[in-house]
């Protein structure tokens, strides 16, 4: 599953701390059911505009990785979750809106293996067609 967050009117303190995007990346993963493979890596940066600064990081995590993004002077934040696994979108979601105490997000999901299902017995007979297909009698 791939989850995008765009946080809107968040508290610009918040959004330009370096400690706690650091500190979200290293305990976030565990929070929502992953596996961190990494340390985070948290960068301040400067943008071309004196108000385009912020902090981006992310986080290796088994199941791929998650990134943040954050424009303080905007009260900004982008977040990417991206997992070969689902998870359950809501808490995630909900504690990015309390660590930038975010005023709205506008959130995207997008499922990952939707060709395959998810039950075992289901997915034999598909599994077995396309082995026919790669592989000639």
């Amino acid at each position: 599953m791939h989850v995008t967050i765009d946080g809107f009117g968040g508290n610009p303190a918040q959004l330009g701390n370096l400690e706690l995007v650091r500190n979200l990346l290293d305990r976030y993963p565990d929070e929502i059911g992953m596996t961190k493979i990494s340390i985070p890596n948290v960068f301040e940066y400067a943008g071309v505009k004196p108000e385009d600064w912020g902090v981006s990081g992310f986080v290796l995590i088994a199941e791929s990785h998650i990134a943040v993004h954050t424009f303080p002077e905007h009260g900004q934040v982008w977040v990417d979750i991206f997992s070969c696994k689902g998870f359950d979108e809501i808490p995630a979601i909900d504690k990015i809106v309390d660590a930038f105490a975010l005023k709205s997000t506008r959130v995207h999901k997008l499922e990952r293996g939707l060709e395959y299902p998810h039950n075992v017995d289901a997915s034999i007979p598909l599994n077995r067609t396309e082995r026919r297909e790669v592989t000639p009698v």
